[in-house]
């Protein structure tokens, strides 16, 4: 009977040290300060944030390449001063404004 109980007892300590063991493991991986849980969401978030960071480059290259044209370019520069502002070359035209009586208020 003596070595029943001995070798039962050598069988709960391989299987106690086998659980620590696997503890230890899920502990590596998924515990501790950031997981991998949180480093595949940190990944996703970068991913992101670089795509915004992306898209916002574009603008502004845009926006760089259109203050260049309103600096240099004299036909974009009088589109802006037709559209905006309603200015007219010299006295060669006239500029016609209709008023949709829908706009207007009623006395």
């Amino acid at each position: 009977m003596a070595s029943s109980r001995a070798g039962s007892s050598a069988g709960g300590g391989r299987w106690l040290a086998g659980a620590a063991v696997i503890a230890a493991l899920v502990f590596a991986v998924q515990g501790g300060e950031y997981s991998s849980v949180d480093l595949v969401r940190q990944r996703a978030r970068a991913d992101s944030l670089q795509r915004d960071v992306d898209s916002l480059q574009r603008d502004i290259d845009s926006l760089r390449a259109m203050q260049v044209s309103l600096r240099s370019d004299p036909a974009v520069q009088e589109r802006i001063a037709r559209e905006m502002y309603g200015m007219v070359r010299g006295d060669k035209e006239i500029v016609y404004r209709f008023i949709d009586d829908s706009t207007r208020s009623k006395p």
